[in-house]
């Protein structure tokens, strides 16, 4: 044999026993969720979705959390691989570190469902997702009517979004900018990413988004708990900042009612975990679930939030889903 074909088998040989150490003895019963962030309520009631498929088909459920670190969800990837789970399913905290999770877990065979946030690459079984274009749009639509009603409609607006280096995050933000654009409301004065994702940390965004551009009427948040932080950092806030917003808290009825906040765009977090844990299992039962599934966004206002309450609280919240 030559020399170069023998180190191709080598090399060959190497990458197969690799493979064959990685991959589980045989195929378990026990499904993972890692979420990006299990403290935040989204991410909560997704895998509250999720469990109520896999529980009542007879797997064992196990939700980990990789507190938005590439670094602590690589290790929950590399965990489930070595316990020989039947499959994943993942809320990446990005899109740019998801290729590397679903590598490892195509190398070890098993199937990856994405629920949310998105991946630059890699293989997957499918993607379940939110609307977060049209969604957004739509709240940017209903935030726009409101300011040209009290003649605000010259004002700039601000954002305070999600990571931009998120699939789901890139879609809020261009659905907003271009709702607000084609209403004719163009001046951008202000953006700031989410590092922590907690109301502490939007309240100071928009303080200090205020302070450079007090002209500013309106803002996007691009999800719940800040979102709460937000309205707290406008209380008492004489010239009025209207506030547009993504995902929802169950008190978005009564914030909705009182102001500032006058539209939100509330993903439906259960039913993405449940159409998630369906797809998983159809692959595991050996057939082939749609590569994408959209999940439609409900956008509230004061005007129709009373009779979007009773799906909103099975699909949003989880609260009267069996």
């Amino acid at each position: 044999m030559k020399a170069h074909g023998l180190l191709q088998c080598t090399v060959s040989c190497v990458l197969s026993l690799a493979a064959l150490l990685c991959a589980p003895a045989a195929a378990g019963k026990e499904i993972v969720y890692i979420s990006a962030k299990l403290d935040l309520p989204f991410w909560t009631t997704l895998g509250k979705g999720a469990a109520s498929v896999f529980v009542a088909s007879g797997y064992t459920y196990r939700e980990v959390d990789s507190a938005l670190s590439a670094q602590t969800q690589l290790q929950n990837a590399q965990d489930a691989i070595r316990r020989g789970v039947a499959g994943i399913v993942i809320s990446p905290i990005d899109s740019q570190t998801a290729p590397q999770v679903l590598e490892l877990a195509r190398v070890a065979g098993i199937p990856v469902v994405i629920a949310d946030v998105g991946t630059n690459g890699g293989q997957y079984v499918s993607y379940v997702k939110s609307d977060n274009y049209r969604g957004a749009y739509d709240v940017g639509t209903a935030l726009a009517l409101v300011l040209k009603e009290r003649g605000w409609q010259g004002d700039p607006f601000a954002m305070v979004t999600i990571s931009l280096a998120r699939k789901n995050g890139q879609d809020r933000s261009n659905g907003f900018r271009d709702a607000m654009k084609d209403a004719g409301i163009a001046r951008e004065a202000g953006l700031r990413q989410m590092q922590t994702y907690s109301s502490e940390e939007t309240a100071g965004f928009v303080k200090d988004i205020l302070a450079k551009a007090p002209d500013v009427r309106s803002i996007f948040v691009e999800t719940d708990q800040p979102t709460m932080g937000a309205l707290q950092a406008l209380k008492g806030d004489r010239k009025q900042v209207l506030v547009g917003s993504f995902d929802a808290m169950p008190e978005v009825a009564e914030l909705l009612k009182t102001g500032p906040l006058v539209a939100v765009g509330m993903q439906q977090p259960y039913l993405m975990g449940v159409k998630a844990a369906e797809a998983l299992l159809a692959s595991l039962r050996g057939q082939l679930p749609a590569k994408q599934i959209m999940v439609p966004i409900l956008v509230a206002t004061k005007k129709n939030i009373i009779s979007l309450m009773p799906t909103a609280n099975k699909t949003v919240f989880g609260i009267d889903a069996k």
